[in-house]
């Protein structure tokens, strides 16, 4: 079961979905991601794509992110999501979409929305369609703050930046089999 590594909420065990339709991101992943990315996150506004468990989104809460979005077209997840947050005491600075992402980025982005951080860890099947997708989406409708950052997760066999060619790669990690990739304008 996934965990609150860090901040508020650390040591808060959350749900995740039954069977294999989801796959949280490991403990050590997301130390790592939130390790490099510590400085960025307080007061940040954070958006997690294919949330599933709402995990990443909860742990930037927890360590002092002023927002969080969470998209997930799942109602399975958006289930676990909102009891993960009731049981961290964070919906009130969260957000949770059910929706297709392409689509909950081209809403957030049609009102004027920008994040700090946004973080996305879709299907490893189709992880580099949909960076590539966000991507775009990211520079078409500014949903980037200045300064900020796209971290994409996939597998460590599939070279993301490679495929997301409208950012510039800032650094590539490998953990076991997952790839973290991260991406400024």
């Amino acid at each position: 079961m996934p965990r609150v590594v860090s901040g508020k909420c650390r040591g808060t065990v959350l749900e995740a979905p039954k069977g294999d339709a989801t796959r949280p991101t490991t403990d050590k992943v997301k130390e790592a991601i939130f390790s490099s990315i510590q400085m960025r996150v307080p007061g940040s506004a954070f958006l997690d794509v294919f949330s599933g468990t709402g995990q990443m989104a909860i742990e930037a809460l927890s360590r002092g992110a002023e927002s969080a979005v969470l998209i997930d077209q799942a109602g399975k997840s958006q289930q676990v999501i909102a009891r993960n947050l009731e049981k961290t005491h964070l919906k009130e600075h969260a957000r949770p979409m059910k929706m297709a992402f392409a689509e909950a980025m081209k809403l957030l982005g049609k009102k004027g929305e920008s994040f700090d951080i946004i973080f996305m860890d879709p299907p490893y099947a189709m992880a580099s369609a949909f960076a590539k997708t966000a991507s775009e989406l990211i520079k078409e409708y500014g949903l980037l703050s200045e300064g900020g950052i796209f971290i994409v997760e996939s597998d460590a066999d599939t070279e993301i930046s490679t495929i997301v060619t409208n950012m510039t790669c800032i650094k590539s990690c490998k953990y076991g089999s997952t790839l973290v990739t991260f991406f400024v304008e």
